[in-house]
C-alpha cells in the first residue's frame, strides 16, 4: 500500500513540475508590424488569403514563419527578439514574384514596408447609392505585362468583403476592359435582403489572368438611409 502511495505521489509531482515548466515557457514579447505597399500606398487583398514569410537563421531547425496580410494591406505578428528576413511567398498575392528580402533586426518592436509590384492598380474609386442601385467607378492602371481577366464590384454587410465574402457582385469582362484609359463603371441592383439596412460596404477588385489572388480597393461604407 505504501508503495502505491509513493508511486502516486511521484506521479503527481511529475505532473506538477511539467505544468510549472509549461507555465514558465517564455512567450514572444516583440512585435513586427508593417504594410505591403506600391508607391508608398498599401495594397488591398483578400482577408486571410495572402501571406509573407519570415526566416530566422541561427537555429537547428530553419523554417519559415508565416505572416498573414490583412485585407487593408497591413500585417502584425508576435515574435522573439532576433534577426529575420522578410520575403514574399511565391505565387501568393496580386503582384509580381520577386526573390528580394528585407533584413529586420527586431528588438522589442519594428515596423517595415514590403514593396511589391502589382499587376494592376485601382485608383479614384467612388461608391454611392442611386435609387435602388449601388453605382461605382474606378480607374484601372496596368503595371506589368499580364492581361486582365475581370474587374468586380462586391457588396457586403461587413468590412470583410472580397470574392469569397460578399452578398452581391457585378463583373466587368471582355470588351468593357479593352480600353483602360476610361474609368470602369458599375450599376448593381441592391438585393432585397439588403434593402432594409442602414448601410452596406463595397470594394472593387481586379483579377489578373492566371493569378489566383485579386487586388482590391479599401472597403468603403455606403449609407442607404
Amino acid at each position: 500500500m505504501k508503495s502505491a502511495i509513493t508511486l502516486y505521489a511521484i506521479a503527481s509531482l511529475v505532473l506538477i513540475l511539467a505544468g510549472c515548466a509549461k507555465d514558465n515557457y517564455k512567450k514572444p514579447g516583440a512585435v513586427l508590424s508593417g504594410r505591403v505597399v506600391y508607391q508608398g500606398q498599401p495594397i488591398g487583398v483578400r482577408s486571410n488569403g495572402v501571406q509573407l514569410e519570415l526566416w530566422q537563421h541561427g537555429y537547428q531547425v530553419y523554417s519559415k514563419i508565416p505572416v498573414y496580410v490583412a485585407q487593408d494591406g497591413t500585417f502584425s505578428t508576435s515574435l522573439f527578439d532576433g534577426d529575420y528576413k522578410l520575403v514574399q511567398l511565391k505565387g501568393n498575392g496580386p503582384w509580381v514574384d520577386k526573390a528580394d528580402s528585407i533584413d529586420i533586426s527586431l528588438r522589442g518592436a519594428a515596423s517595415v514596408d514590403m514593396p511589391v509590384i502589382p499587376y494592376f492598380t485601382i485608383s479614384n474609386e467612388s461608391f454611392q447609392k442611386s435609387g435602388t442601385n449601388i453605382t461605382a467607378s474606378g480607374k484601372i492602371t496596368k503595371v506589368s505585362s499580364n492581361t486582365i481577366e475581370r474587374v468586380s464590384l462586391y457588396i457586403g454587410t461587413t468590412t470583410i468583403i472580397d470574392a469569397t465574402n460578399n452578398t452581391a457582385v457585378s463583373n466587368q469582362t471582355g470588351t468593357t476592359l479593352s480600353d483602360l484609359s476610361l474609368p470602369i463603371t458599375f450599376t448593381l441592383a441592391l438585393p432585397a435582403s439588403l434593402s432594409g439596412r442602414d448601410y452596406v460596404y463595397a470594394r472593387i477588385g481586379v483579377k489578373t489572368s492566371g493569378i489566383g489572388e485579386m487586388l482590391y480597393t479599401q472597403a468603403q461604407k455606403i449609407v442607404l438611409k
